[in-house]
């Protein structure tokens, strides 16, 4: 048998590349999650102690579909992690302006 099609997708597998930077990624320690009723839209930021500010990271957009499939494969992946690490502790989170910047709603 010849590798010279190891290269080539098999089946329904998908051949997925990346490159240098975002395979860094990016640190995010918040994410604001909004949608609309056809996307969702995840805005990770990165909030610094004693920084008033912070700005959005990155910003992903998804079909309500898809939203849902990454809830469930985020359950499905806290799961087994918690298998074999433990049960991760949530911490308080510390209050954060929701404002953005913008004028504050009124009723």
């Amino acid at each position: 048998m010849s590798d010279q099609n190891s290269d080539k997708p098999r089946g329904n597998q998908l051949n997925i590349e990346i490159s240098e930077e975002v395979a860094d990624g990016i640190y995010s320690n918040l994410a604001i999650i909004t949608h609309s009723n056809s996307e969702f839209v995840l805005d990770f930021v990165r909030v610094m102690p004693g920084v008033p500010k912070a700005k959005v990271r990155s910003r992903i957009l998804l079909t309500p579909q898809h939203a849902k499939r990454l809830m469930r494969a985020l359950t499905d992946n806290i799961q087994k992690f918690e298998a074999v690490h433990g049960a991760i502790r949530e911490t308080d989170m510390p209050d954060v302006p929701m404002n953005f910047g913008g004028p504050p709603a009124q009723a």
